[in-house]
């Protein structure tokens, strides 16, 4: 679980995220595509693809860990209530945000459990999200307890 620290500065985040204005969508989660991608169904029946912003999960499509990543983020968020917070779209055109299901952030959640790493090209530097990295390498949760577990951003490279 989180410990105090860590839960003050995901608190601190989320409110300078909803302060800055950021657009909402709420809906329930109709699909998971992998550990850092979800389809979301709002009340009138639009559907939005969601990227959970500053992780990256290993790829379903054959990556170590990337199934398991897949149905753990599944097990957090499918059939569940979700409130993004969207930061931007991406070249794909999916919002890209921090994803709450049930309460629970997944982006965080998804980190701490050691299915995905921070992806430091997009994470800001001062994210909690590398504690929470930090403390599921030390622990060996996951992926981490691979000996040189490869970050998806360098698999897709090598595809």
């Amino acid at each position: 679980m989180f410990d105090r620290y860590t839960l003050i500065l995901l608190a601190c985040f989320s409110l300078n995220t909803f302060a800055a204005g950021n657009p909402q969508i709420t809906g329930t989660v109709v699909g998971v595509a992998d550990g850092d991608t979800l389809s979301v169904l709002d009340s009138s029946k639009r559907e939005y693809r969601v990227r959970l912003a500053e992780i990256d999960a290993p790829e379903s499509s054959g990556q170590a860990f990337g199934n398991q990543a897949k149905h753990a983020l599944s097990r957090l968020c499918y059939r569940k209530l979700a409130e993004i917070t969207v930061h931007t779209k991406d070249r794909y055109g999916r919002n890209v945000g921090v994803v709450t299901c049930d309460g629970v952030n997944a982006n965080a959640k998804m980190v701490e459990s050691g299915l995905a790493w921070v992806y430091t090209q997009y994470a800001s530097a001062n994210s909690p999200l590398f504690g929470l990295e930090q403390q599921a390498r030390l622990a060996k949760r996951g992926l981490w307890r691979d000996a040189n577990p490869v970050p998806p951003w360098e698999w897709r490279k090598s595809r």
